[in-house]
């Protein structure tokens, strides 16, 4: 199918230094992970798309960032001229080597170096970003266009100045630019015939993955789905719930709707005008 999965927040292999380096609990540095997203769309792989899924963790490395999204507040040394350091996702802490977890807490209590940072964004994010490219290309390649899945989670609760309960699903297309919008219409039509309350775009439109890969006049599709937590997961033990398996199942039956969707609209120009 001319589908692409990607779960890069759901890694949870933690390098022991840089646990020795944080100063969280063991639960407490998981609070950014998307807690168990690459297992609730293992499903998609039975009916013939890929998934990529990080095993390394948010809090560690986030491929969900420009390449050098990169916080003064974190190194002692000075930045390179090339970082981009005034970003949202920077000023709250979040940048591609994150300062804080979810809930504004501090990671590290001894700061890493910036040869360290550099030395991940180089080792890891790169390798991992020319990887989801490689499948964005070759699925182009077989099928005329690509659409990228990109698979989140949230917590149950939202900020203060958002309410306190968020929906169950909310899909993000960077307000209809990073996707055809037939591809975040029938998401969002599935996902509530079966029960699921779902909203588009807010709070959560899609972050670099979804900006940076869509390009649908070129025939390549990006859509963000973010699931909340407190529909499989037990958000204070980070255990899944009874909810799991169910969840599983129904976002496995949605892929399969999609996926049979008629594609006249998803190719790019070029392509189309052939």
């Amino acid at each position: 199918m001319p589908f692409v999965f990607n779960s890069p927040h759901s890694g949870r292999v933690y390098p022991s230094g840089f646990l020795a380096a944080s100063k969280l609990s063991a639960i407490d540095i998981r609070r950014s992970e998307d807690v168990f997203v690459d297992e609730l769309f293992a499903g998609v792989v039975e009916l013939g798309a890929p998934l990529l899924a990080a095993q390394f963790p948010r809090a560690w490395l986030d491929v969900n960032r420009e390449p050098y999204e990169l916080d003064p507040k974190l190194f002692a040394e000075t930045l390179p001229a090339h970082a981009n350091s005034r970003s949202m996702r920077v000023a709250g802490g979040l940048g591609t080597v994150p300062r804080l977890v979810a809930e504004n807490v501090e990671i590290y209590r001894k700061r890493p170096s910036l040869a360290d940072a550099m030395g991940r964004i180089e080792n890891v994010y790169r390798p991992y970003h020319a990887t989801l490219r490689g499948l964005m290309a070759r699925t182009s390649v077989t099928f005329g266009h690509a659409i990228l899945v990109d698979c989140h989670s949230m917590p149950s609760n939202g900020a203060r100045n958002e309410g306190q309960n968020r929906p169950d699903i909310i899909i993000g297309d960077r307000y209809g630019t990073s996707c055809n919008g037939d591809i975040s219409r029938g998401l969002m039509r599935h996902f509530s015939e079966l029960g699921y309350s779902v909203t588009r775009n807010k709070p959560y439109a899609g972050g670099f993955i979804t900006e940076h890969y869509g390009r649908p006049l070129k025939g390549l599709h990006a859509v963000q789905i973010e699931i909340n937590r407190g529909l499989y997961v037990n958000e204070k033990t980070l255990e899944p719930t009874v909810g799991f398996a169910a969840l599983a199942e129904d976002i496995k039956t949605v892929i399969a709707h999609v996926i049979s969707l008629p594609d006249s609209g998803f190719y790019g120009e070029s392509i189309a005008a052939e």
